[in-house]
């Protein structure tokens, strides 16, 4: 195959990838250090995650949640998300739930990526492109952004559907997405939140 043979494969492969919405440790009980700090900003922008999960339901657009196991090595999903539902915060979980649909990673750090089978499973499933919401904008989306960039996937941050503990540090860490990682950082309300074109918002 000659070089130009193979740079129309690859865009045409780059062209029908599929996205899918990732939700970033928001399966939480909020016992943390720097939970107090992090609440308010969590509950503004649970409307936005709110959106997002219902355009991707009714668009068909898979829904990943990768999720801290806070160190409970012996707990599946279903027992993490129980002990949300049954902590000191469980408004802030339940609009936001798994449904049947959704696929679920643990993982032990902070990025979504490290030694966790997320990447086989974009690739297992056609994925290209994923849209980042959650927590923390400036730990957790901050380095499975830089972890995906690197990976080659292309990557979007809702800007409104991410909480952060400190915001002028949340507020750098956008801009570093957008400028060093080639990130588009938009608004949940945006109309092509799913799809690869228009201008990023920022």
């Amino acid at each position: 195959m000659g070089e130009s043979a193979g740079r129309e494969s690859t865009g045409r492969e780059s062209a029908v990838r599929k996205t899918a919405l990732i939700v970033v440790d928001m399966i939480n009980t909020y016992r943390h250090a720097d939970a107090q700090q992090l609440l308010p900003s969590v509950r503004d922008a649970l409307p936005g995650m709110r959106g997002l999960l219902e355009r991707a339901r009714a668009d068909n657009v898979d829904v990943i949640y990768v999720n801290d196991n806070f160190g409970r090595w012996r707990s599946h999903h279903d027992e993490i998300l129980e002990m949300a539902l049954n902590g000191p915060h469980a408004d802030l979980v339940e609009p936001i739930r798994p449904d049947a649909d959704a696929m679920f990673v643990v993982k032990a750090r902070h990025s979504i990526f490290y030694q966790t089978p997320l990447e086989y499973l974009l690739s297992q499933n056609g994925i290209g492109r994923i849209v980042l919401c959650g927590q923390v904008t400036e730990q957790c989306i901050l380095y499975s952004a830089l972890d995906a960039h690197i990976r080659h996937l292309d990557v979007t941050v809702v800007q409104d559907a991410v909480a952060h503990i400190h915001q002028d540090l949340a507020d750098a860490a956008l801009r570093m997405m957008k400028r060093n990682m080639g990130a588009r950082i938009v608004r949940s309300g945006d109309g092509d939140v799913f799809g690869g074109s228009g201008d990023p918002a920022g």
